[in-house]
């Protein structure tokens, strides 16, 4: 062999020596599915078993059947059963720089061998994306590392405080699921809204549509052909110049409460999206008591639900946080028409 031929002989061979696949050598991964992983589906599995790997590139392995099942080909759409054994052929892993992931000081309202159910702060994002390195979900996991199974039940926005609740088996994620789909799951909220709100129980239907702004934030606004959502609102406690009600959701859309409010000309107080930015602003000052708003007034205060191992039916409840609780108090005297709640 030539001295030449020999030169390019070695540059190849670095060349697949130093080929980017993550911190370990890419091969092929058989991997057992347990109880908590049945039920599902292979797509969302590989997402999250396979970090840094582009969607687009998911979808191909399991379009050319790189992806198999019990030795057998699968598409997208199959769903997982325990004692499956999946075939994952090496990809290329991103190289992403590992952040510290501070420990989860949250207080837990609820918790069984099933459920965890916790009092979330607002300002915390549920999970990580978009921006936020990690989410309450993160930091759960990297404070529970005895737990093998965690998910996220629902979402809370990061504004939003109150009841956040998670599954420890899937099994009770699926049976959670399926209460929400069923819409058999009463989730509260509390929230001040600038005005008098007339009615004392009042049903608002109107149909969301989700789109994103120029610079790709997503919001929410009312428009025909949109999703159908219903949220029904209770008045709680008059003010002068607010109202404190409870939003009942029947459907849970993202941004329902905020955006049914606004459409129907009652701000959340401290909505920094689709609030009156110049009372914001004035809510951020302490006035002559002292106290200031410096976030948005939505706290998600109660749940009711089945349990779905016991099957019995479970009320949870989040106390409004101080910082509310400190505002409607430095608010006049109420002007009475103090609701009595529905149960």
């Amino acid at each position: 062999m030539s001295q030449t031929n020999r030169g390019r002989v070695g540059q190849s061979a670095k060349k697949q020596q130093e080929r980017p696949v993550g911190s370990n050598p890419a091969q092929v991964r058989l991997v057992t599915i347990t109880e908590n992983e049945d039920g599902q589906r292979i797509d969302n599995y590989l997402f999250k078993h396979c970090k840094g790997v582009p969607k687009s590139h998911v979808y191909r392995i399991l379009r050319s059947g790189e992806v198999r099942v019990n030795k057998g080909r699968i598409d997208q759409t199959y769903r997982l059963k325990a004692g499956d054994i999946i075939r994952i052929p090496p990809v290329r892993m991103a190289e992403r720089e590992e952040k510290a992931i501070p420990p989860a000081r949250f207080e837990t309202l609820f918790e069984d061998e099933h459920l965890l159910i916790i009092n979330k702060p607002a300002g915390v994002a549920v999970h990580g994306g978009s921006g936020v390195d990690f989410g309450v979900i993160e930091q759960l996991r990297a404070s529970r590392p005895e737990l093998k199974y965690l998910e996220l039940v629902h979402r809370l926005d990061r504004e939003t405080s109150g009841i956040l609740m998670l599954a420890k088996k899937r099994p009770a994620l699926r049976r959670m699921h399926e209460q929400m789909r069923e819409g058999s799951i009463d989730k509260r909220y509390q929230t001040l809204v600038q005005g008098n709100w007339a009615n004392q129980r009042q049903h608002v239907k109107l149909p969301l549509f989700k789109y994103l702004t120029p610079d790709g934030e997503r919001r929410v606004r009312v428009q025909p052909g949109g999703i159908e959502s219903h949220t029904i609102f209770n008045v709680m406690e008059k003010y002068d110049d607010f109202t404190l009600l409870e939003a009942e959701l029947k459907t849970g859309r993202t941004h329902q409460i905020r955006v049914h409010l606004a459409a129907s000309g009652h701000v959340i107080a401290g909505d920094d999206k689709y609030g009156d930015f110049d009372l914001n602003r004035q809510l951020q000052k302490a006035g002559d008591t002292g106290a200031a708003l410096k976030r948005m007034f939505l706290h998600a205060y109660r749940l009711t639900f089945i349990h779905p191992h016991s099957g019995e039916e479970m009320t949870v409840t989040a106390p409004l946080p101080p910082e509310c609780a400190r505002y409607l108090e430095s608010l006049n005297t109420p002007t009475g028409e103090k609701a009595t709640m529905s149960p």
